[in-house]
């Protein structure tokens, strides 16, 4: 008797969260053309990033050079483990955005929202060129 109850709870629980992504990914938002392909670049470049930097950089006992300047030379050294700030700042403003941008193409200002997500796109491009940099000096 409790196996059936909790069969149906679980049932009724993937019912809800089925109807609550279709009312979300249903709305008009997700219907432009230009949001769709902004996102999946967005998206696409980040986890690329992800894995280049996790292919490339391997655990070592010693510190690796995070940052180089041109005028100045090597201005920051330290764990590998600290390549990953760059992917994960990248993903939180990648959720930032996407938030602020779904909240403007809400209240009708699309141009705001288009403007957010190629903002998002150039932060992405940006970290990914920063990620090939450090891939680059150090291996």
């Amino acid at each position: 008797m409790k196996k059936d109850k909790l069969k149906n709870a679980i049932h009724l629980g993937i019912n809800k969260l089925q109807s609550a992504l279709k009312s979300f990914f249903g709305q008009e938002y997700f219907r432009s053309h230009i949001i769709i392909w902004l996102l999946i670049l967005s998206f696409i470049i980040n986890t690329a990033n992800w894995l280049s930097l996790n292919i490339w950089v391997k655990p070592v006992d010693f510190s690796i050079i995070l940052h180089y300047n041109v005028y100045f030379g090597v201005d920051s050294i330290g764990d590998y483990r600290e390549v990953y700030i760059l992917p994960i700042i990248g993903l939180i403003l990648f959720f930032i955005n996407f938030v602020l941008s779904l909240y403007f193409y809400q209240q009708k200002e699309r141009i705001a929202s288009y403007i957010l997500l190629i903002a998002t796109l150039m932060i992405q491009l940006s970290l990914a060129v920063a990620s090939t940099s450090i891939i680059l000096i150090n291996y």
